[in-house]
């Protein structure tokens, strides 16, 4: 290591990378010059490449040189297991370095008297969460607990840009600059598309373009290894769980040291799991992962992990984001990554050192999913990362926010406007949405004002709104944040511990004596008592898997694109399975490759039924809604919709009769009178406004002592959401819902891009049979949320036929040309 000393470290601070025979990187020294300066820093890194420590360092350097007591530095991180990772680690420098520091964590896990404890005493450096940060700004004392912060770190940022965690966050933020004018703030990322957009969220002024916060950027790392599995068994043509390739999946964790497997849903985890220990015949240490577990299962993991005593950990969504296991030596996605920037970060988990490369293998679970992975690794080797278009902060975040201000201390409008509109989702509200979410959180607007429980805000003689009474305090307390997951029981062995929780929705299917699995184990349920489902282990028959709604993510804009680019142009196909090439050579003959600006329709017929396949490749959510729209004007024009599938990638329509006119069909003024009659009865709509409901507060779910069930829940939302549609059509709470399904669960601004794009470049081809392409899809029909190595089997004869009649070429090499080495010649 050259000695390379820095007049910007001191020496106890220099004596400890040299004893690490370490040298800083460039990137580090920069975010300590930025820091002397005052600077707020926005820091784009790879993983491996210090970038945590280049985070903490100034605040290292400053207590260093002029310890103190008191809340010095606040860490936010999206994920509670990076939070206790993070402390974890930086105790280890802290120590070497022999700082007077304390570092502690808080999040939900945190026990009440710890959190009292460090309101009173706060530890120089707070790892913490969005939702733990907005619970201690509404403290009444919370100008004293921050009134020594220097600097607030978010680390990985660009998993809370966009979101409403990060709507919360960034309105928190705007109340820490009031509380303490002197703190900087740092933004640590590893994947970022745009980070203009991160440079304006970071900054005091809400805009890129501030001034105050300086962009920093470290050294590309080695580039990653990355495969696709290309399987010796069968490659199926449908399904998400690929329980086909786990024999090789498992072959490949004996052959390293510790292996981190992917998946995308939590079922898809406790399936993945329990294949991979029945195929364990090494008893090789392999552990569970993920959100729905209970906390302390949780830790024992990362702990384990830290630890190097595990070979393999089946993980989701949890373990996404800057977890630092030095020991993983291989990343396994099972299924398609749904964007490169997911990829780009589940790849970072691997060896997490700059010089050496990450390693990674993909497992496709299905043919389309072939071409989404090599699309995805594409797009990492081209370093095209996906970047979403930023969106206005929520309404309904906006009221909760209000609500816990008001608890920490009264407020007048104008001030807490002029704090608002400095957090880079609401620059640009207007004042008259502004005042109208603050007369919603005070009297609860026109409809709702005559109920006494909506009235949560009073006006002051003074001209400052104060919180109405100490009940509305505690309310707002208890059910402070923006995460609504679906109503929760907790899971505990009969007279044992608790092993996390499943929706609601799901225990209720069940009867006393059925067996689910859950927590890596086989349980057999007992009963309900006091909102907790009774297990025990074991049990006997077919167990089930709990599903978790919204656990699909869907396929971003840009990777989309990729693939119907792949599909379009078959100089891109060498290098692909030789059965899917066969796939697509055998498309072009029967039918037509779907063109990457334009849209291919299929129609033809099947069990006498008529069927239309739509290759849009928008994701679920925008093939859901466009279902939806389809079957309502297939309706008007007499075609006898029956119903529809969608994929990430396509939509099937099954009716009486094929539409004729294919452009009347897919014209953009389905968005118009067809969509908001839609959006009024779906159903869809009524879960985005209980959401929106449970994030303002308007309903509570927890109460002293209690918590309402799913039903309950939803019931209050139904009753709210038919009066306001009923008196009071144009109210905050449906405003703020509409916006959420344009962009969430109906993805409208998406479909309304690609109804654009296919304007005048629809291809129809009317069919006699079903076509190569149109397999995957109709195989989905009827399908359950979850499937296994069970259903896969059911369905192994469905396709078999299936690809009989779309392909039998395949059975009769008469039928069509082939090459020396047998392949088609289409």
């Amino acid at each position: 290591m050259p000695d390379l000393p820095s007049p910007l470290l001191p020496a106890n601070v220099q004596g400890w990378f040299r004893s690490r025979d370490w040298a800083p990187h460039p990137h580090q020294l920069a975010m300590v010059e930025a820091a002397a300066a005052g600077d707020s820093a926005l820091l784009i890194a790879p993983t491996g490449g210090g970038k945590t420590l280049a985070g903490f360092l100034p605040s290292l350097i400053d207590l260093a040189e002029r310890p103190r007591e008191g809340l010095h530095t606040l860490y936010i991180s999206p994920l509670k297991a990076l939070a206790v990772d993070i402390q974890r680690n930086l105790e280890e420098p802290v120590a070497e370095m022999r700082l007077p520091i304390r570092t502690e964590t808080r999040t939900g896990d945190t026990p009440e008297s710890k959190r009292r404890r460090q309101r009173a005493n706060p530890p120089h450096i707070l790892m913490t969460t969005p939702e733990s940060l907005a619970l201690m700004i509404a403290y009444a004392d919370a100008a004293t607990i921050f009134r020594h912060l220097r600097c607030v770190i978010i680390d990985e940022l660009h998993a809370l840009a966009g979101t409403k965690r990060g709507d919360l966050l960034a309105l928190g933020l705007a109340r820490l600059s009031r509380l303490a004018p002197q703190a900087r703030r740092v933004g640590l990322s590893a994947t970022v598309a745009e980070p203009a957009q991160l440079l304006a969220w970071l900054s005091r002024t809400g805009h890129a373009d501030g001034g105050d916060v300086r962009l920093v950027t470290g050294r590309a790392g080695a580039s990653a290894e990355v495969e696709i599995l290309t399987t010796r068994e069968r490659l199926p043509w449908s399904g998400r769980m690929a329980m086909h390739a786990l024999k090789e999946v498992y072959q490949r964790i004996r052959a390293h040291r510790t292996t981190l497997v992917f998946v995308n849903t939590r079922a898809q985890a406790e399936l993945i799991f329990q294949e991979l220990w029945r195929l364990n015949d090494d008893t090789l240490p392999i552990a569970l992962h993920h959100g729905s577990l209970a906390a302390e299962q949780r830790r024992k993991v990362e702990a384990a992990m830290a630890a190097g005593k595990l070979r393999a950990v089946v993980a989701t969504s949890s373990l996404d984001l800057g977890i630092d296991w030095a020991a993983v030596d291989l990343v396994v996605q099972i299924g398609a990554p749904k964007g490169a920037s997911r990829l780009v970060q589940r790849i970072g988990r691997a060896n997490h050192r700059l010089d050496e490369p990450s390693r990674a293998l993909l497992i496709p679970a299905n043919r389309f999913e072939v071409l989404e992975c090599r699309a995805a690794l594409d797009a990492v080797a081209a370093m095209s990362l996906d970047g979403e278009r930023p969106r206005p902060g929520g309404l309904d975040v906006l009221a909760q926010h209000m609500l816990g201000m008001a608890c920490a201390e009264p407020f007048r409008p104008d001030d807490l406007y002029d704090e608002v509109v400095r957090a880079a989702p609401y620059a640009g509200l207007a004042r008259d949405e502004f005042d109208d979410v603050l007369d919603f959180v005070a009297t609860g607007g026109y409809a709702l004002g005559n109920y006494e429980r909506f009235h949560r805000l009073k006006l002051r003689e003074d001209g400052r709104m104060a919180v109405a009474g100490p009940a509305v305090a505690r309310q707002y307390r208890m059910n402070v944040g923006t995460i609504t997951q679906e109503a929760m029981l907790r899971v505990r062995l009969s007279r044992g511990p608790v092993l996390g929780e499943v929706e609601e929705h799901f225990i209720q299917g069940l009867t006393p004596g059925d067996t689910f699995v859950f927590a890596g184990q086989l349980l057999k349920f007992l009963g309900i008592r006091e909102m907790e489902a009774q297990v025990a282990k074991g049990g006997t028959g077919e167990p089930k898997v709990p599903a978790y709604a919204g656990g699909r993510l869907p396929l971003t804009t840009a990777l989309a694109d990729r693939v119907r680019a792949m599909l379009a142009d078959p100089a891109q196909w060498p290098g692909l399975p030789e059965d899917v090439q066969e796939w697509l050579r055998l498309q072009r003959w029967r039918s037509v490759l779907p063109a990457r600006d334009g849209l291919l329709v299929e129609s033809f017929p099947k069990a006498g039924k008529r069927f239309l396949v739509v290759y849009a490749f928008e994701g679920r959510n925008a093939h859901q809604t466009l279902g939806m729209l389809l079957t309502r004007r297939m309706e008007r024009m007499g075609c006898g919709p029956l119903g529809f599938v969608a994929t990430d990638y396509v939509l099937a329509v099954w009716s009486l009769r094929t539409p004729k006119d294919m452009d009347g069909l897919f014209d953009q003024d389905m968005l118009g009178d067809d969509l908001e009659a839609w959006m009024d009865e779906s159903s869809m709509l009524r879960r985005t406004f209980r959401n929106v409901a449970l994030i303002t507060g308007v309903i509570d779910r927890r109460h002293p002592g209690q918590e309402k069930s799913g039903r309950q829940v939803t019931f209050s939302s139904d009753l709210i959401y038919d009066v306001l549609r009923k008196h009071d059509p144009g109210h905050v709470l449906l405003r703020a819902t509409r916006a959420d399904a344009a962009g969430g669960l109906t993805d409208v601004r998406r479909l309304s891009d690609f109804l654009i794009r296919v304007k005048g470049r629809i291809t129809h081809k009317d069919l006699d049979r079903i076509s190569p392409l149109a397999v995957p899809v109709i195989l989905e029909i009827g399908r359950e949320r979850v499937d296994g190595s069970a259903t896969d089997e059911l369905l192994e004869q469905a396709a078999a036929d299936l690809v009989a009649e779309a392909m039998p070429e395949l059975d009769s090499p008469r039928d069509a040309p082939r090459d020396e080495q047998g392949r088609l010649t289409l």
